[in-house]
């Protein structure tokens, strides 16, 4: 086949206009937060040049290490519920007959989005909420750490699990049936068929879940505004939304830029260096 002279001359031409669009929405506003993140800004005033100073105050800052932890319990978290329980019930309704309406309930919560979900859980988790009075307890579920993150955590396991399960089906349906059935045959079932066939099998599909709920973990926002903007004080942030409160609600764009450019130095590093152990 023959390349065409006229595609060749002008090839660059044709990846031009979407390459400049990723360049004005995605990379222009990065520098300009790394810009701000140098200098002290309200909003007001003309951005001033303070150098690393915002950088080194928050390293300094005690909230910055609450967020550092409540942050790692949202990453290790996800990867036990939303990724463990999503494949757990892809493996169980594989097999079953119907098995595709026994997943429409884990489903249906991902339809909402993550505020909308945060507002049903809300009268549920609140101090005189649904859940303390089928109790009969006061359980402090949203006013101390870490139990607030924690319920927050099964909060966001409830609107991830479905999509997570939808993915690990997909990945058993692209399984080819002859190992399977080879297994079988000599006498692997159970866990033993899963562990030693199924699981290393699936294991590229796994990466791909177990890297998009790692991104996403990291810069969990909107569950953790809505049910507590937070606090109390300041013991449920995340890093996201120390970044908010410090760029939005306390107008230290400077300061709050100097977190956005941790998070996503954060979220890079980690994606990276999960990735290239996969590909080992």
């Amino acid at each position: 086949m023959t390349r065409s002279p006229v595609l060749g001359r002008f090839r660059h031409g044709y990846v031009a206009p979407a390459a400049i669009l990723v360049a004005v929405l995605l990379y222009a506003p990065f520098v300009w937060t790394a810009y701000l993140s140098l200098t002290r800004y309200d909003g007001l005033e003309p951005p001033a040049w303070v150098g690393l100073d915002n950088f080194v105050k928050l390293l300094g800052d005690p909230a910055l290490l609450t967020s550092v932890r409540n942050t790692l319990i949202w990453v290790a978290g996800t990867m036990v519920l939303p990724v463990g329980l999503g494949l757990l019930v892809a493996v169980l309704s594989y097999d079953l007959k119907g098995g595709v309406w026994y997943r429409v309930p884990f489903m249906l919560p991902y339809a909402l989005s993550g505020a909308g979900l945060a507002m049903v859980w809300s009268p549920v988790l609140s101090h005189d909420g649904i859940a303390n009075l089928l109790l009969g307890v006061d359980t402090a579920f949203l006013q101390k750490a870490p139990q607030n993150t924690l319920a927050m955590l099964l909060v966001w396991t409830w609107q991830q699990l479905g999509v997570n399960t939808l993915l690990f089906v997909v990945g058993l349906q692209s399984i080819p049936k002859e190992p399977i059935e080879a297994a079988r045959l000599d006498g692997a079932s159970g866990w033993r068929l899963f562990r030693h066939v199924i699981w290393p099998l699936m294991r590229p599909l796994t990466a791909v879940v177990v890297g998009l709920a790692l991104v996403a973990s990291l810069k969990t926002f909107d569950i953790v505004w809505v049910l507590t903007q937070g606090g109390p004080g300041r013991n449920s942030e995340t890093l996201a939304v120390t970044m908010y409160k410090e760029t939005f609600v306390a107008s230290k764009y400077g300061y709050g830029s100097a977190v956005a450019v941790l998070l996503t130095v954060v979220t890079g590093l980690a994606s990276y260096l999960y990735l290239r152990r996969q590909v080992r």
